[in-house]
């Protein structure tokens, strides 16, 4: 007859010792997730309490984890922030989206075609976050855009594309920006008509020109052309513009979407 197994215990009636393991790395899991770029610092009592153990408990877990540099600690101001080792992870994660591989050809066609840096940027829930940049080296004035770099949500052209395509739960901020700048809401309207967003910051002479991309009906990324203003025209008509947004319908056919065009309200 065929032992039934009792909670705690293996198949065979062994004690379960995946159980513990399981509980330690949920609970990494936790203290790790509780951070974010509204909360970049923490102290141990307020990682007590997202824990829901003893302070001992979760000074223990501080420790191992600062040991594996994924958790810092300030002894300044007794705050704990994440550690290097997270900037690692988190760069060879974003290197493994399916976007990223799938962008790739796009990305050195367009380089080809318009002689400009060409950025890839995927949503990580606050913020567009830069997961690949393939740099044009020909002008004499090279742009490079830094993998890992998060773009500014209301005044980036990449953000202004996630704010017009993001599900309104998603961008919790959006009604708040919206009110403080009329502008916002004419670039918001200007992009679901034209598909694309122009962003000319006087302060560096850098002007971006950036476009949705989408798997299925969702945004999944932006693409963008990143120059100077000499070389990058202000016109979402034209040649370079248009060039993007064909790049960027194409890739988004690629990624399931019917036909490569936004399909927000």
């Amino acid at each position: 007859m065929a032992t039934k197994a009792q909670p705690g215990t293996g198949e065979q009636g062994a004690p379960d010792t995946t159980a513990p393991t399981i509980q330690t790395v949920q609970r990494a899991a936790l203290i790790l997730g509780s951070f974010t770029v509204g909360k970049p610092h923490m102290s141990l009592n307020e990682i007590t309490a997202r824990l829901g153990a003893s302070k001992a408990t979760a000074h223990r877990y501080t420790k191992a984890l600062r040991a594996a540099n994924l958790l810092r600690y300030d002894e300044r101001t007794s705050l704990y922030s994440l550690g290097p080792q997270v900037l690692t992870l988190a760069t060879a994660a974003r290197a493994g989206l399916p976007i990223v591989a799938a962008a790739e050809p796009y990305m050195e066609e367009l380089v080809r075609r318009v002689d400009e840096t060409i950025v890839l940027s995927v949503w990580d829930g606050e913020s567009p976050t830069v997961v690949r940049s393939v740099d044009n080296t020909d002008h004499m004035v090279r742009i490079s855009v830094r993998v890992g770099s998060r773009l500014d949500l209301t005044s980036s052209a990449q953000g202004r594309i996630f704010l017009t395509f993001l599900p309104p739960d998603q961008v919790p901020a959006l009604p708040r920006s919206v009110r403080k700048s009329p502008e916002l809401t004419e670039e918001l309207d200007a992009i679901r008509q034209h598909g694309l967003s122009v962003n000319s910051p006087a302060v560096n002479g850098v002007r971006t020109i950036a476009a949705p991309i989408f798997e299925g009906d969702k945004i999944s990324g932006t693409l963008a052309v990143v120059g100077t203003t000499a070389t990058v025209p202000d016109d979402v008509k034209s040649p370079m513009a248009q060039a993007l947004l064909e790049t960027a319908r194409a890739l988004s056919q690629r990624l399931g979407n019917s036909d490569g065009a936004p399909t927000a309200d």
